[in-house]
C-alpha cells in the first residue's frame, strides 16, 4: 500500500476515533427513541410486553403503603383511599364535586385513581364491601 494511501487511512480512522468519542453522550432515552426507529413492528411490541412486566402494578399517581391508611391504596401526597373516590362516583358524585371536597386533589389525581379502579376493579369493589359493612 502506497504511503499516502496508508496515511489517508490512519487520518481517517482518527477523524472517525475523535469523531465518535467527542460527541455528547446520548441519553437512555435517545438512545432508545434511535433503537426504535429500528426496530420491526414485532420487536417493538416484545419490548412493550418487557416494560409492562418491569413496571408491574405500578400506577402513577397511586401509593399503597402499610402504614397509610390501613395500607389501601390511596392518592400520593394524601390519605385518601382510591375506594372512596370510586364509591363517591358510583353515588354519582360528579369530580368536580369530588375536586371541591378533596382541595388537596387535582383532576390528573383522579384520572390515576381511575385507572387504579379499571385495572383493580375486585379488589376496590371488595373495600368498598368492607367498609360499608363497618
Amino acid at each position: 500500500m502506497p504511503d499516502s494511501v496508508r496515511n489517508a487511512s490512519i487520518e481517517l480512522f482518527r477523524y472517525s476515533l475523535l469523531a465518535r468519542y467527542n460527541q455528547p453522550r446520548m441519553s437512555k432515552l435517545e438512545e432508545v427513541e434511535r433503537l426504535l426507529s429500528e426496530m420491526t413492528r414485532s420487536e417493538k411490541a416484545q419490548l412493550l410486553q418487557w416494560v409492562v412486566r418491569d413496571i408491574g402494578e405500578a400506577f402513577h399517581g397511586v401509593e399503597t403503603d402499610p402504614t397509610v391508611s390501613g395500607g389501601e391504596p390511596c392518592i400520593v401526597r394524601t390519605r385518601i383511599p382510591i375506594w372512596v373516590l370510586e364509591e363517591a362516583r358510583r353515588l354519582g358524585t360528579t369530580e368536580a364535586d369530588i375536586l371541591r371536597s378533596y382541595p388537596t386533589l387535582r383532576a390528573e389525581d383522579l384520572t390515576n385513581a381511575w385507572a387504579y379502579v379499571r385495572a383493580h376493579r375486585q379488589e376496590i369493589d371488595k373495600q368498598i364491601e368492607e367498609n360499608e359493612a363497618a
